[in-house]
């Protein structure tokens, strides 16, 4: 498995009703195929998946492999705080021919780094696919640290690691620790020092809406080495970064997503929408952006 590029974590839209509008949902990932994403997740914070039932999860699985059909890599999150669910996500996967799983540390439980390494091993033993590790201690508060890593060592799918921890000191070494472990920027503002820092992969909720500026910066500095043409887009970059930290970040992701004309719905409780001033900033730093980088891209 090569998670080399940019990987979406693709949103989940939601009917009238509250229910997942399957039909948009496909919508959603034939616009991805098509704007030549490295590879989709299914299942990922992005995609609302602590907001979804057991059956919803292994359903969209399912629907994801059938869209998709090969054409492009899928990954198939796992996150849960019981490990039989985890489990039982990842032999979703495995029936559904996903190219790999998304694998965290359980939320909320607070496990040692052991048990951290057993959640993720018997997570690996039931799919046997590669797998890209998932680091977000603000989310789980919990971090992957060296004992852990020590600890699953001996599995050859760990292959990936999308860092989520926003402390740029852990990438300033990880590839000579863990050479064998592909580092993915998992946060957003740090992606030009993760690239520059030998990372070839962002796994980016952005590139949902605007998945060409994205892989711009991704091609700048990975495929052509151009980090003065990196800085450029990345800075035109930062004030969409800023805004979708600002408190409302699926919500903004879906909004950027309704704006190219893709049905998304609302969000799920406890989470509500963009207000109309939310909506009309979203829109101009989106427009303001594209234009920068088109210009960046054309000089």
């Amino acid at each position: 498995m090569n998670f080399d590029g940019i990987f979406t974590p693709a949103i989940t839209p939601l009917a009238a009703d509250g229910s997942i509008d399957t039909g948009a949902f496909a919508q959603v990932l034939e616009y991805l195929v098509e704007q030549k994403v490295h590879g989709i997740i299914i299942g990922g914070s992005t995609g609302e998946y602590y907001a979804h039932s057991i059956q919803e999860r292994l359903d969209l699985t399912r629907l994801a492999a059938e869209v998709l059909n090969g054409r492009t890599p899928l990954v198939i999150g796992t996150g849960a705080i019981r490990t039989e669910e985890s489990v039982a996500y990842a032999e979703a996967a495995k029936a559904a021919k996903a190219d790999a799983i998304l694998v965290g540390s359980p939320p909320y439980a607070l496990p040692t780094q052991q048990e951290i390494a057993n959640h993720v091993l018997a997570v690996d033993r039931a799919a046997d696919l590669p797998i890209m590790l998932y680091n977000y201690p603000g989310r789980m508060s919990v971090d992957m640290g060296p004992e852990f890593f020590d600890a699953v060592s001996g599995s050859r799918n760990i292959v990936a690691i999308k860092e989520s921890s926003g402390d740029i000191a852990r990438i300033h070494h990880f590839g000579e620790r863990y050479p064998q472990i592909a580092l993915s920027c998992g946060w957003d503002d740090q992606a030009l020092e993760f690239f520059a820092w030998g990372a070839r992969s962002w796994v980016c909720a952005g590139s949902n809406f605007i998945p060409a500026e994205h892989i711009a910066l991704y091609e700048a500095c990975v495929l052509e080495g151009d980090f003065a043409k990196g800085r450029k887009i990345m800075s035109a970059m930062m004030p969409l970064m800023d805004f979708l930290e600002g408190g409302k970040f699926v919500q903004s992701i879906k909004h950027g997503v309704a704006l190219n004309g893709l049905v998304t719905g609302g969000v799920r409780a406890p989470l509500s929408g963009l207000d109309e001033q939310e909506q009309a900033a979203l829109q101009e730093i989106i427009k303001t952006l594209k234009a920068k980088v088109a210009a960046i891209k054309g000089a």
